[in-house]
């Protein structure tokens, strides 16, 4: 049934877009909401999707464009000519803007760009110039700014002019100096009560700003301190040069955590989706998957190595993935830590022997329960002491070993320049898999005797 759904929506698109029909395209678009219209549009054609994008007005088509992820949005804008992605550009908001311009090629986004307005093309690249995780990158030129001498009926003449777009703008008015210096914000509830012939300068009341620079995770701290919904951002000299909102901080920080996690799951280059050329979905993963071939194949040739040891006494073979595994799921509770407290600031790169002594203690005390309820398992089911020993001593050893390699690692990978997320997986799970095989297995070569008559 879900199929039939999505069948009939492109070919409804399609047909609708081939009519002309902008009006029922319209409706029919709204009807069926962004996400399965994002679904049915990319099971089109090239030709297609340029048809249902252009046969929607401007101001529809960016509607659409600003609802979906923003590297899918310069995939289908840069299939457009020109002056038709130009056109659906100038209808969107100025972070978005940015956000697409940003995705694009230098020579596509040149070409767009120099078929728009001047001054909003201009704009664009200014913040496009910002990094897209800080205070710049996120912010929105559009806000409500005069100058500290405007009266207030001047304002809110002004704010009548505006119409449908004040609402879109916030509850505030910056107050700037004659220089653009933020001295000041003004709720609007308070400006219609006051005299409408005094500057409202005399009605503003400090205001808290922030640097343009500020990053992703301080900006996630100052959200927290203050339920705001917007924030202004300034330049270096205190300049009004654009404003925060709370939304698009909160869509960042949960596009930062869906990027971090498809790095650790070997998606690497962006987002994926199963419309993009096969070849490129393909060498992107199996890049990573060879990769895993041969870390894998290191951690096999540690058991190939005690093959006799394996050999009388079978039972090890029941232990070896819970070690590993066990092992492994400690290491990666003390990465993500890691992860988080990079993001955060709380620990630099060059701190890694205090993060590695603080894992250690953790890793002590997890090691010895966990490697104690194993050792109880191994003795009640073989009746064995010495096989619990041998896989409980395994267990708590490499516990420590996958805790001080899964909190070190990021630190040590992000003063070398790479990338945490993507390497940290597979060192901590080659480690630990090398490491539990060894440690069992040559616990078990030391106590064979006792492990075969008991």
């Amino acid at each position: 049934m879900e199929q039939e759904i999505e069948l009939k929506s492109w070919e409804v698109l399609k047909a609708l877009a081939a009519d002309d029909d902008a009006d029922q395209l319209r409706a029919y678009v709204k009807d069926i909401g962004v996400n399965e219209t994002f679904s049915a549009i990319l099971r089109l054609s090239r030709d297609e999707r340029e048809k249902v994008l252009t046969t929607l007005s401007a101001e529809d088509a960016a509607d659409f464009i600003e609802e979906i992820p923003d590297q899918h949005a310069a995939e289908m804008i840069q299939k457009l000519s020109a002056e038709d992605a130009a056109s659906i550009l100038s209808e969107m908001e100025s972070q978005d803007q940015a956000d697409v311009i940003g995705a694009l090629s230098s020579k596509q986004a040149d070409a767009v760009l120099a078929e728009m307005n001047p001054d909003t093309a201009a704009n664009v690249q200014r913040l496009s110039s910002y990094a897209p995780e800080s205070a710049g990158g996120l912010m929105m030129s559009e806000y409500i700014a005069y100058s500290e001498d405007t009266t207030s009926g001047e304002v809110i003449a002004g704010l009548g002019e505006r119409g449908e777009q004040e609402s879109t703008l916030g509850m505030y008015v910056y107050v700037t100096s004659e220089t653009g210096k933020l001295s000041g914000v003004v709720e609007l509830h308070s400006l219609v009560l006051s005299r409408h012939t005094a500057p409202i300068a005399f009605i503003s009341k400090p205001c808290l700003s922030i640097p343009e620079d500020t990053s992703l995770t301080d900006l996630e701290a100052f959200f927290d301190r203050h339920a705001f919904l917007a924030v202004p951002v300034v330049d270096r000299r205190e300049r009004l040069v654009g404003v925060v909102h709370r939304q698009h901080v909160d869509e960042a920080l949960a596009d930062s955590a869906a990027a971090t996690y498809r790095k650790s799951q070997g998606i690497i280059g962006g987002d994926e989706i199963r419309s993009q050329p096969l070849l490129l979905r393909s060498g992107r993963r199996v890049s990573w998957l060879s990769l895993n071939i041969i870390l894998n194949i290191i951690s096999a040739s540690v058991i190939a190595l005690y093959q006799d040891t394996l050999s009388a006494v079978i039972a090890l073979a029941v232990f070896l993935p819970i070690v590993s595994d066990m092992s492994g799921c400690s290491g990666n509770q003390a990465v993500a830590v890691s992860m988080r407290e990079l993001a955060l600031g709380i620990v630099k790169p060059y701190e890694i022997m205090r993060v590695w002594l603080q894992e250690v203690s953790v890793g002590c005390i997890n090691g010895l329960v966990l490697g104690s309820l194993l050792a109880g398992v191994a003795m009640l089911w073989q009746g064995n002491p010495y096989l619990g020993l041998v896989v409980g001593v395994a267990l708590a050893l490499n516990t420590v070993i996958a805790v001080s390699i899964g909190g070190t690692v990021p630190l040590f990978l992000k003063r070398m320049g790479k990338d945490p997320a993507v390497a940290s997986g597979p060192i901590l799970t080659t480690v630990t898999d090398m490491c539990g095989f060894f440690l069992i297995l040559s616990l078990a070569t030391l106590m064979l005797p006792n492990l075969i008559t008991g």
